[in-house]
């Protein structure tokens, strides 16, 4: 038997309901048998006083023949008395055959012949007692009469014999039936009430382990309980139901506590808990509060409540129709109290209005940056220009060291300002998306670059592109600041060579990428042959104003790859760095697809 059948309650109660059949079965074989038995009673003592009655009536006819003998013999009148009382006793005694065997028509018809066998019998009596009387003893009437009495004795002797055995036989049959019934009946019985014992034996051992799931479950059920009322607590939420045929409620403790009561301190109705919401919001929740007994659902509804101490709650509700096996409905209801996700969220407003007045600053210094701190700047290296113009050769040697530092210092003053109005730009938030043909940001970087390019006699291969859904200027930003920097970090002793090469990859199938948000994503990889790097930094050269190389030996102000890097995360996207000391450096690029 499968093991799922067993564990179904209804398999419990239709081995109840077999049982219950088996032992009606058993009653009603065993009534059948008791019935039996006693028909077989009825039946033999039918047959025995069938067959005491036969004897009885051919006991009487053998005393009037005895009489009869008596009287011919004595001619003695007292011999007559036999005749003269076996004649009311045989009518009698038939009488009483007849009542016994009135539903058996065979024995009713052996009955009549008997009768008429008896009545013949007893003619001949008559007829020998006329004889009699006179002695005449030797008429040859007499003798035949004498001679055809015997006769008639002896055939109602067989008669009676034969009607006898039958009876037996009949009551032998019957009795060879009943006991072979009965042999069987036993084992019959024994047979069922085995296998109703083992349906029960299966049902009690099913019963006695679901009597121990169910303690292991109802002791689950308490622990679960308890954790429940220990997680309302803490996540400060209560349950309430509504029976919505019977319009009751049903409040946890916990949502007493929520309205600053003793659990259970006060009856679960509406007009109760109307009592504790704020006036200006009272209207508002009994109007959803009718919607939801209409509609059978609550959706979020936002109220507050007035504690008795006077502390204002914000509360959010909740509702959900459940219907059970009985076709009984309920909402189950949660209500929590969102008083400190209000407070979070006000200080977070007023964080997000603090960081607005911190980007309209930060605009303003970029102004600044670019116009006001530019334009001293501009004067410094004017004067100095002027300066070498036309004093330059007056000047002592000291001084004209002087003016080469300060020009180089200029420099980089210029160049620092424009790369940090770059990497501004990079964060600002208007961020639009368009599909681009990928292929001409790459070509519009390299014409930026293109006098770099050429000075250096630097090789560029690149695959082609798809178009992309890119911001297009940071892209082209991007490429224009890895080119510049592969140029950069050129080595002195091979022709500078950039292979930009592109794929589209699965997320699951790239171990570089850990917890990709996306399933697929643009691989776009740069590799140079320039001086490389030590991998140990290969996390550190995206860091703002990070440098792996002193500023007199390459230029630059560490900024350029901290741009690469904001403009790949304004598209959710990943860039990572391998570098080989002497050998080249690669950077990868994920760009969400």
């Amino acid at each position: 038997m499968p093991a799922r059948i067993l564990k179904k309650s209804w398999f419990i109660k239709s081995i109840f309901f077999i049982s219950a059949f088996i032992i009606l079965v058993i009653g009603g074989i065993t009534y059948r048998n008791i019935e039996d038995l006693n028909k077989s009673s009825e039946l033999l003592t039918e047959t025995y006083e069938l067959n005491f009655k036969l004897e009885q009536i051919f006991s009487h006819l053998k005393d009037a023949e005895t009489g009869q003998l008596g009287f011919i013999i004595t001619n003695d009148p007292a011999f007559l008395k036999p005749y003269e009382s076996g004649r009311e006793n045989i009518n009698n005694s038939f009488a009483e055959l007849k009542e016994l065997t009135k539903d058996n028509s065979a024995l009713q018809d052996s009955l009549k012949t008997l009768n008429v066998l008896i009545d013949k019998r007893m003619d001949s009596f008559l007829k020998s007692f006329r004889f009699s009387s006179v002695g005449n003893y030797n008429d040859p009437n007499f003798r035949e009469n004498f001679l055809y009495g015997k006769n008639l004795m002896d055939t109602i002797r067989s008669k009676i014999t034969a009607m006898i055995d039958r009876e037996n036989q009949t009551l032998n049959e019957r009795q060879q039936a009943y006991e072979s019934n009965l042999k069987v009946t036993p084992f019959f019985l024994y047979l069922v009430l085995l296998v109703s014992l083992l349906l029960m034996f299966l049902a009690y051992n099913k019963i006695i382990s679901d009597l121990g799931k169910l303690k292991t479950y109802n002791e689950q059920l308490e622990i679960f309980k308890e954790s429940t009322k220990q997680s309302e607590v803490i996540s400060q939420h209560g349950n309430w139901i509504l029976d919505i045929e019977e319009n009751t409620f049903t409040f946890s403790d916990n949502l007493y506590r929520l309205l600053g009561e003793e659990p259970q301190s006060f009856k679960p109705t509406l007009e109760n808990f109307y009592g504790y919401v704020h006036p200006e919001d009272l209207d508002k929740l009994e109007k959803e509060v009718h919607k939801m007994i209409k509609n059978e659902n609550l959706p979020f509804i936002y109220y507050r409540i007035i504690q008795k101490n006077g502390t204002i709650k914000h509360f959010k509700a909740y509702a959900k129709l459940h219907v059970n096996d009985d076709g009984k409905k309920q909402l189950l209801g949660i209500t929590t109290d969102i008083t400190d996700e209000i407070e979070h969220y006000r200080i977070l407003e007023e964080r997000n209005q603090e960081l607005e007045r911190n980007n309209k600053e930060l605009s303003a210094f970029n102004y600044v940056a670019s116009h006001d701190l530019q334009e001293p700047l501009r004067k410094i290296q004017t004067f100095l220009s002027r300066l070498e113009d036309k004093e330059y050769d007056t000047l002592s040697d000291s001084g004209k060291r002087y003016i080469g530092r300060i020009n180089i210092a200029s420099s980089r003053m210029r160049l620092l300002i424009d790369d940090l109005l770059q990497f501004s730009r990079t964060n600002k938030t208007d961020k639009v998306f368009k599909i681009t043909d990928i292929n001409s940001l790459l070509e519009a970087a390299k014409q930026d670059l293109a006098e770099l390019i050429s000075e250096d006699n630097a090789v560029i291969k690149a695959d082609d592109f798809p178009a992309i859904n890119v911001i297009p200027f940071q892209i082209q930003q991007l490429f224009s600041n890895l080119i510049s920097n592969s140029l950069k970090y050129k080595s002195q002793e091979r022709t500078p060579e950039i292979h930009i090469t592109y794929t589209k990859i699965k997320a699951s199938e790239d171990d570089k990428l850990t917890k990709p948000k996306k399933a697929y994503y643009h691989k776009i990889t740069f590799t140079d042959n320039g001086i490389g790097f030590d991998n140990t930094y290969a996390e550190k050269i995206f860091v703002l104003f990070n440098r792996l190389h002193n500023k007199d030996e390459y230029s630059g102000t560490g900024i350029g790859l901290s741009i690469c890097k904001k403009i790949v995360e304004n598209h959710e996207g990943y860039i990572m760095a391998n570098g080989q000391p002497h050998i080249g450096a690669t950077f990868t690029i994920y760009l969400p697809a």
